[in-house]
């Protein structure tokens, strides 16, 4: 979370809970959605007149999308992430990938971005774009060079010029749709969904991309398998972060790429062109292991830290706790949290110069639903506060504010009405909420992935033990390394951690 400032308007602030308590939104205009359909025959080709920005600016003023995004999605994510090493290794992929590709003088602007969440899509001009959680959980460079020819074969076909296109017709809709609804909850709701909608890219462009990707996969000289497998892995990783793995389908990548079984098979299938499993192309693990040690893994310094049930922010000079079985989420505008029950908690900050009452802040207008006898002035840990609660048609909400210096820093807590875990999830971010102490602050240090050769004796559990940051020291590991409930680590051989 970055330090408190103008960002959780009063309009942003309403979605962000009505999205929180349906605990499941997480969508960017860029990325990619799909359904597989087994009887589908692979039978297409690249655009052979890709349409890149500067040539397409001059006729067709949608084809900019791509330049025009691109600030914003770089915001959105936290920013650019630069390390020479980990840079060299994607362009290195990225140019064998385009070295192949039936039309390799399609150029372009590889971004890796500043963010944990594991993720990978492209826009048009050729912008493709990865996320550094995504290079941490893959285990060799086969495995991003199937995420890259997938994103790729979007731009080299066209398929987001087309979906400008929809795009333009989908505002014109949502305005309809904001006019005409009286509820502000619904309209934003609506808006919501429209936004999804122009997530997707449609169902044929995506198996387009998918044949595509897995071509030019294989005749790059990579294992032409390793789609398949890192979707395994993606899904495996869905599997750990869910609070509630058999219905949280809110998660990155896979919420957007779909892992069915289908587009496993068929990612398969295409492979099988190639020859079987392990009789074509190169992993690339050795140099991928030696370009991502190193590597930054989780929350960045300036967004503060999660460690288990705890976020932590240096800048800010702060701590508090989440209950047990929740699952901390922090990202650019605010932490998000959610939990068992459908319990979601909001996290954030503004400023606050004009250093108003907090009773009277409450009640100013921003908190949808607020009944205005339920507040109370409070002191949380020697610092001013108040509370409050509100109620919309299916929810129940527990309002905290904190005061420190100039700033005002909320908890929204979401609850389905009537359920009894508002009270003690509100009161256990209240009472664990305080100013961090300078041996604390001092002794954070950001996660990375360290790449560590497997010494005699080492065991999969030895090796567990040494991960940092998490409770479940024994799944990430085998999660991170890509390893199943039989496998076990041989002498000699690499394998990831993760610690300071």
């Amino acid at each position: 979370m970055l330090a408190p400032g103008p960002f959780a308007s009063t309009r942003g602030l309403r979605r962000s809970l009505h999205l929180l308590a349906a605990v499941s939104l997480t969508a960017l205009l860029s990325s990619c959605q799909s359904l597989f359909e087994q009887a589908y025959v692979a039978d297409v080709s690249p655009s052979s007149n890709p349409q890149i920005v500067e040539e397409v600016q001059k006729g067709d003023p949608r084809a900019q999308m791509g330049a025009r995004e691109h600030p914003r999605i770089v915001a959105s994510y936290g920013g650019e992430y630069h390390d020479e090493k980990t840079e060299k290794l994607v362009a290195r992929i990225a140019g064998a990938l385009t070295a192949v590709s039936e039309n390799p003088n399609q150029s372009y602007r590889i971004t890796i971005l500043n963010s944990p969440a594991i993720n990978a899509f492209a826009l048009p001009g050729g912008y493709l774009y990865v996320t550094r959680g995504l290079l941490a959980l893959a285990n060799d460079a086969s495995e991003v060079a199937a995420v890259l020819s997938h994103e790729m074969a979007h731009v080299t076909a066209n398929h987001g010029i087309e979906r400008q296109r929809r795009e333009e017709a989908e505002v014109i809709a949502s305005r309809v749709v904001a006019e005409v609804l009286s509820s502000d909850l619904a309209g934003k709701q609506a808006l919501a969904r429209g936004k999804l909608r122009l997530a997707a890219f449609s169902r044929q462009q995506e198996l387009q991309a998918d044949v595509i990707g897995v071509r030019t996969l294989g005749e790059a000289g990579y294992d032409p398998y390793a789609a398949a497998r890192f979707l395994d892995s993606m899904a495996a990783y869905s599997h750990f972060t869910s609070v509630d793995p058999y219905s949280d389908q809110s998660l990155d990548f896979l919420s957007s790429h779909p892992n069915a079984p289908q587009r496993v098979e068929l990612a398969r299938r295409h492979a099988r062109a190639f020859g079987p499993e392990g009789t074509h192309g190169e992993t690339g693990r050795d140099y991928y292991l030696q370009g991502i040690d190193g590597l930054l893994y989780g929350d960045s310094p300036q967004e503060g830290y999660v460690r288990g049930q705890t976020f932590l922010h240096t800048g800010l000079g702060i701590r508090f706790d989440v209950p047990d079985g929740f699952q901390i989420d922090n990202k650019v505008e605010a932490v998000l949290a959610t939990g068992p029950g459908d319990v979601a908690i909001r996290f954030d900050g503004i400023a606050d110069n004009d250093h108003r009452s907090l009773s009277n802040y409450i009640s100013s207008g921003w908190v949808t639903g607020l009944l205005p006898e339920t507040i109370r002035a409070t002191n949380v840990n020697g610092l001013e506060a108040a509370t409050a609660r509100a109620s919309a048609e299916r929810w129940d909400f527990d309002v905290t504010v904190i005061r420190i210096g100039p700033q005002i820093f909320r908890f929204l807590t979401a609850v389905p009405k009537g359920s009894p875990a508002l009270e003690p999830t509100a009161e256990k971010l209240r009472s664990s909420f305080r100013r961090i102490t300078r041996q604390e602050a001092a002794s954070l240090k950001p996660l990375r992935v360290r790449v560590v050769t497997v010494a005699q004796g080492d065991t999969v559990g030895s090796l567990a033990a040494r991960m940092m940051g998490t409770e479940r020291k024994l799944e990430l590991f085998k999660l991170i390394n890509a390893l199943n409930s039989g496998s076990t680590v041989t002498p000699g051989s690499r394998v990831k951690i993760i610690s300071e």
